[in-house]
């Protein structure tokens, strides 16, 4: 077992490496205001951004789902790794060495098992690459070269080769430390009769990086004739690679798609290649499965789903080109962006298209043309007669539920119009209805998709599936006053300690009247008072959540840290009028009470607890009153 990484060891890898820098990686952010950024939540969908980034704090904290925590929380989540790997990850960034509590430097074999996984990766990236240079792999550079793909085209993919015997591989990453059940774990290598042999062989090979840029798998397409594998062989589901949650080419991509708010989607490695060199640097592909779900989850955080979003995909515009372009319709409303379709001449790929006339026309290929919603309905409507009232019809059957999935009225409306036109109907407002009442009809049943088609008149629309319940965490309506200053305390005890500090340390958990301000007020007091805050400000954070009791009141703590304080000018004179806000609602509450014993005590009650209570209720009205007059100067 690995020991414990050293504490110091911990915060000096939270101090070195900015947390927007990290979440930068994943999603596009923008200003949020207040020194703060948003973006949209990688940890669930949403359509406007609610996840914000304060690195001034070093947190992030979603509005939506509740999620928040430091720079090591977000890559633990994002990524799936635990604590040690992802300090491990961070650490390797920042170029800073981790001293372990047992056992002195962590030796290589006492690295987390993803971490693991990754270096064997890189590592074996390298060794492909070394080897695309040997005179075997000369039948790879001879493919390379024929698609027009020189030296620097591969090194800038990282292009490599697999030799052609048992073991290369395999015997090569033994020498460097790791051990059998790494190399099968990782995909790289798989069992054979006398123990693992390397999985690809003979091949020319491509790194797949994920959107953080580290290696996670790899494809390799089939160079020689008497190779019976599959044309192309991609890396198994391992712990570090899920084929439907990788897109090749964005971690070279993933800048410019934020930049321009444009992605293009294209079918295979060669195509991303061409591509980018054609200067279209906004290219990804998937890996040896359908564009899905989880891919449009990746771009849309990077789209961050603007009115002016745009996805180009370049399917083939052969029966499987048509057939993969129909797929991506099916799942075409999840994106905010607007998405089209573009073909090349006689059904080039991007590849074959620079190729054949040069890096102008695939520019010119992905400028966008048709509306995917048009291709798919044109294909939809090309597999019936229309020159028949019965084949108008039948198309308008399987056609008219596909329309009615469109949410935005206005569109569906106008797509609507569109279709009455390709079916030749004159009656638009027939269609048009039609439309709209399938939508409706959708609506009624809880948004489960129009009623069915008949019989084999087109496809049932598939129920969308049920959104995951959110941790939506304590329930507090901030119209009330009372919440609304102590939430507004809260923050400036976590984001400006140094403006409540020492008052606020005095202030009771009685104070504050919501169960879990009251909670964040006890956390705040286990780590220390907001007085350590003025000492170290971030790891003051860091305690401050490590002293929650639960995952809520660490989600309230993150949610305090990053949230916007209601006031531009954040200074002494605003801290001190939240501190006596609350202060004095405290003393008026506690007033009330005493007044209440009084009356209940009355005048036959014991005259000397008689005496203590009305002294208790003018030490609270003398209080009450200066705090009145002179503000934070009485507290």
């Amino acid at each position: 077992m690995a020991g414990r990484i050293n504490d110091e060891d911990v915060k000096a890898v939270r101090d070195a490496v900015p947390i927007d820098a990290v979440v930068s990686e994943y999603l596009q952010l923008r200003n949020a205001g207040g020194g703060n950024l948003k973006g949209l939540c990688p940890f669930h969908d949403e359509k406007s951004p609610s996840f914000q980034v304060s690195p001034s704090k070093g947190f992030f904290h979603c509005f939506g789902c509740q999620e928040g925590g430091d720079t090591i929380t977000f890559v633990m989540k994002v990524d799936h790794l635990t604590f040690s790997e992802a300090v491990e990850r961070l650490a390797g960034q920042a170029g800073i060495t981790l001293r372990y509590e047992e056992g002195g430097y962590n030796p290589s074999h006492q690295r987390g098992e993803r971490i693991r996984l990754v270096e064997a990766h890189k590592v074996a990236a390298q060794f492909y690459a070394e080897q695309l240079e040997s005179p075997e792999a000369e039948i790879g550079r001879a493919f390379l070269a024929e698609r027009g793909f020189d030296q620097a085209a591969a090194a800038h993919f990282g292009v490599g080769y697999s030799p052609a015997g048992w073991d290369h591989l395999t015997r090569f990453l033994r020498g460097k430390g790791f051990s059998d059940k790494e190399l099968t774990l990782s995909g790289l290598s798989q069992e054979g009769r006398r123990g693992p042999i390397d999985r690809f062989r003979g091949r020319l090979m491509w790194p797949i990086r994920d959107i953080g840029g580290e290696v996670v798998g790899f494809g390799a397409r089939r160079l020689r004739e008497d190779d019976n594998g599959p044309k192309y062989l991609n890396t198994p589901e391992t712990p570090i690679y899920k084929k439907s949650q990788v897109l090749y080419g964005i971690d070279l991509a993933k800048k410019e798609i934020a930049k321009t708010s444009r992605a293009v989607v294209v079918e295979g490695y060669t195509d991303v290649m061409a591509c980018h060199l054609a200067g279209i640097t906004t290219a990804i592909a998937t890996c040896g499965t359908a564009f899905g779900g989880d891919h449009i989850k990746i771009l849309r955080r990077l789209l961050m789903d603007n009115g002016s979003a745009r996805v180009i995909f370049t399917f083939d515009g052969d029966a499987a080109g048509q057939k993969a372009a129909l797929r991506a319709f099916e799942d075409d409303q999840k994106f905010a962006a607007e998405t089209y379709i573009a073909i090349a001449p006689d059904n080039m790929d991007p590849c074959d298209l620079r190729l054949a006339k040069g890096d102008a026309a695939v520019a010119e290929l992905v400028e966008p043309r048709t509306p995917l919603f048009e291709f798919a309905l044109r294909q939809i409507v090309g597999r019936y007669d229309l020159e028949t009232p019965a084949g108008r019809a039948a198309a308008l059957d399987e056609a008219a539920p596909v329309v009615a999935r469109i949410k935005n009225s206005a569109s569906q409306h106008e797509v609507a119009v569109q279709l009455a036109g390709m079916l030749g109907i004159l009656d638009t407002q027939f269609v048009v209805k039609r439309v709209a009442q399938l939508a409706r009809w959708a609506r009624d049943r809880g948004g489960k998709g129009p009623a069915p088609a008949p019989a084999g008149r087109g496809r049932p629309e598939p129920a969308p599936a049920a959104p995951a319940p959110a941790f939506g965490g304590p329930a507090l309506t901030l119209r009330n006053p009372v919440y609304a200053t102590e939430r507004e305390l809260l923050k400036l005890a976590l984001q400006y300690p140094q403006l409540v500090s020492p008052a606020f340390d005095a202030y009771g958990i009685d104070e504050f009247t919501a169960a879990p301000y009251a909670a964040v007020r006890q956390a705040v007091l286990e780590a220390g008072g907001a007085e350590q805050g003025v000492h170290d400000p971030h790891e003051y954070l860091v305690r401050v959540r490590e002293a929650a009791p639960d995952n809520a009141v660490r989600a309230m703590v993150t949610e305090l840290a990053v949230e916007a304080i209601h006031r531009k000018t954040v200074d002494e004179a605003y801290a001190g009028e939240q501190l006596v806000t609350v202060r004095r609602r405290a003393v008026e509450r506690r007033i009330r009470d005493v007044q209440g014993t009084f009356t209940r005590l009355g005048s036959g009650g014991d005259p000397a607890q008689l005496a203590t209570v009305q002294n208790e209720l003018w030490v609270l009205q003398q209080y009450d009153q200066a705090l009145r007059e002179r503000g934070a100067q009485a507290l």
